[in-house]
């Protein structure tokens, strides 16, 4: 009968190369438990939220995830303003605090790219939901529109170079009339952005989540979020 060629040491190593390879299995297996997902979100996603209002759609990502430190969350006003403008914010930010959320007042969507504490940064997703200028003329009117045009474009084109390699910007935006007439589609091509996709927003899918008018006397309410969709966009190619 033949005889095995193989040594015991040979034997034994190959058990431990087995061992290793079984152990490396079961940490990817937990690794894999462990990352949750909120519809498009991912708590492995380097995320930058912009333009947020009372802080909810942070804190509402940031419950599902189990954590917030892989999320940077801004809002345009300073902290004193923010909270006189939207009663629910204090908790919010105590929520978001907790959980190790990066919290940056006074972030202008224009130049964010060359804020101190975001400059030289990259994100994974990069969100603005609902973006709007502060109202002077009617929604329908073209000054209004033109308004918020040089709002978009200037956002948009500070994120292009904030995106990892893979990464996406998304815009959440009513698609009726007016609305439509801001042409984001057209705004992001401009600054050398694709759309990836766009799809159907519900606003009940974010628990806790409650979109604001932002300015005037009504700066705390929320509005019907009905007919939006979530346009994701990427760097063309």
């Amino acid at each position: 009968m033949p005889q095995s060629t193989e040594t015991p040491n040979k034997i034994f190593l190959c058990h431990i190369e087995m061992d290793e390879l079984e152990s490396q299995v079961k940490m990817l297996s937990i690794n894999i438990k462990e990352v949750k997902w909120m519809k498009h979100y991912s708590s492995c996603h380097k995320i930058l939220l912009v333009g947020e209002g009372d802080f909810s759609f942070s804190a509402c990502l940031g419950k599902a995830f189990g954590s917030a430190v892989n999320m940077v969350a801004t809002s345009l006003y300073s902290k004193d303003t923010m909270m006189l403008k939207y009663s629910k914010s204090a908790t919010n930010l105590t929520e978001l605090e907790d959980l190790g959320c990066t919290i940056i007042h006074e972030v202008d969507a224009h130049n964010m790219s060359k804020h101190p504490l975001l400059k030289q940064k990259l994100f994974d997703r990069i969100i603005f939901n609902f973006p709007a200028t502060a109202l002077k003329w009617s929604e329908s009117n073209d000054r209004q529109i033109k308004k918020h045009q040089r709002l978009m474009k200037g956002f948009l084109s500070s994120c292009h170079d904030m995106l990892e390699e893979n990464g996406e910007i998304h815009v959440t935006h009513k698609v009726k009339e007016p609305y439509c007439k801001w042409e984001i589609e057209k705004l992001a091509e401009d600054v050398g952005l694709c759309l990836v996709e766009k799809v159907w927003f519900r606003r009940s899918e974010y628990p806790g989540y409650s979109n604001k008018r932002g300015s005037g006397a009504r700066a705390d309410e929320t509005f019907p979020a009905g007919n939006s969709y979530t346009f994701k966009f990427a760097r063309a190619t």
